[in-house]
């Protein structure tokens, strides 16, 4: 590729925000379906739910590990190896014939979802630097935008098609995304020699695996079983020594004073926030719009391609958000962006928990969630952008990756959690003031995170203290 090749930015940019969308659609679709798909293949609720599962936990797994080889071996190369990978698992769902077989295509699936963390670090390493926050903005809102987006095709492919046609939407997105990446994407010539660290990502799995599980499964098992506490011991034995492993090998796969850094470990713990807060509103919006009045006196017995409809105000206002967040960040600094759209998404979760009696009223609430996390996400990913080496991007916004993925999981089971401890006798419909108490606690979890997200850079009496103790003159 020539040197005025590699200059055409807007290109790279379509291209890795088509590839962006092709993979956020894919990890939401699936959530509409599950009772369908447990009908379809005559299995458990829990066995259906695996096929969310199964999805989150190899990607969190695989997220870091693509990330650091994309790092040493070539952006772009590992890009393309994570959008085939994601193709086949696309292709082999299409003709799952039982549940076990389609659990492990998403398996295959997630294990080829470390594109965000790629596209970033390409866009570090062939953007100018003044290009460089609007174009992560933009590719880094696609994650929520593509969620909403995801719940909403699958709804109409639901109602209309058949189950294949997620998985063949999927298969064609990502195909058309790895022939564009192959053609017009150059190979970053920033790249960081070492090996791969074996033991570090060994133990890192470990922990996320049993994390995750102990998590989505908690419910089923009860919480304090034995298997669920069993494998939070694992989890906590494992990351600690992931932990420390980590300071004692030569090359890393994760440099531990990297995520110390005080942007990356506060951006990182606004990214849990955000993912809990995220993943909670997705899982109680639809609940709750599908509910009919006249058996729970609440709800709108929304279908499920109307239901997908209450989601899309939040999909177009992502659009504009995430390239708008860059801006702001360039102007003022990316934590003002990211505290503002934890705030809107808190005032967003607060409407929705005072005011559902309207389909208007849920619309406008979406809205302006729709402003706030793509904002979130944007500035979010500038921050880990603009605070490390370019050597270290892919694994370090990696790592954000998989901070959103653990916070989505625990809001989902929260959230689940509050819907079923709190029925209508008889019915088994979650009572309206479940749905109140979490859309209160989404809230109050946005809030803390608008907050945590100032402390991403000191205050100018904090920062002149810092230098002081440090002995650099301001």
């Amino acid at each position: 590729m020539t040197e005025g090749e590699r200059q055409n930015h807007n290109v790279t940019l379509a291209i890795l925000i088509l590839a962006g969308i092709s993979i956020a659609l894919q990890q939401t679709m699936v959530v509409p379906a599950l009772p369908a798909l447990q009908r379809e293949f005559d299995t458990t609720t829990a066995w259906a739910t695996w096929l969310l599962t199964g999805f989150l936990l190899s990607a969190s797994v695989a997220t870091p590990l693509l990330g650091r080889l994309g790092d040493q071996y070539g952006k772009e190369r590992l890009l393309l190896i994570s959008l085939l990978i994601f193709f086949v698992g696309s292709v082999a769902a299409i003709f799952a014939p039982n549940i076990a077989v389609l659990i492990g295509c998403r398996v295959l699936q997630g294990a080829g979802a470390a594109v965000f963390p790629l596209s970033f670090a390409i866009i570090k390493d062939e953007f100018p630097p003044d290009k460089v926050g609007v174009a992560v903005g933009a590719v880094s809102a696609v994650f929520a935008v593509g969620g909403g987006l995801g719940l909403v095709l699958s709804g109409v492919i639901m109602d209309s098609l058949s189950w294949h046609w997620l998985f063949v939407v999927g298969a064609v997105a990502v195909g058309i995304a790895a022939i564009l990446v192959h053609l017009f994407v150059p190979e970053s010539p920033i790249k960081s020699p070492s090996r791969v660290d074996f033991v570090g990502a060994t133990l890192l799995s470990i922990g996320l695996i049993a994390l995750l599980v102990a998590l989505t499964e908690g419910e089923n098992w009860g919480w304090g079983s034995g298997r669920v506490m069993g494998l939070f011991a694992v989890a906590a034995v494992a990351l600690v020594a992931w932990g420390y492993a980590e300071t004692r090998v030569p090359d890393p796969m994760v440099d531990m004073r990297m995520l110390a850094r005080r942007p990356v470990f506060f951006a990182n713990l606004t990214g849990l926030i955000a993912g809990f807060a995220m993943f909670g509103s997705f899982v109680l919006v639809p609940n709750f719009v599908q509910i009919p009045e006249r058996v729970a006196g609440y709800g709108f017995g929304a279908s499920a391609t109307t239901t997908g409809l209450y989601l899309v105000p939040a999909a177009v206002a992502g659009f504009l958000m995430g390239p708008l967040a860059g801006v702001m960040g360039r102007r003022w600094g990316s934590k003002w962006p990211l505290s503002l759209g934890m705030a809107l998404a808190a005032i967003a979760l607060a409407i929705l928990a005072e005011w559902h009696d309207e389909p208007w009223q849920v619309v406008a609430a979406m809205l302006v969630f729709g402003l706030g996390i793509p904002m979130t996400f944007a500035a979010m990913a500038n921050v880990i952008v603009s605070s490390v080496r370019p050597t270290e991007t892919g694994v370090a916004t990696a790592m954000n990756t998989v901070m959103r993925t653990i916070g989505g999981v625990i809001g989902g089971q929260v959230g689940a959690a509050i819907l079923t401890a709190k029925t209508i006798e008889g019915v088994g419909i979650p009572e309206e003031s479940a749905f109140t108490d979490a859309f209160w606690i989404s809230c109050l979890g946005a809030a803390v995170g608008a907050a945590v997200a100032l402390l991403i850079t000191p205050g100018r009496r904090a920062a002149a203290r810092e230098r002081e103790l440090a002995g650099v003159s301001p």
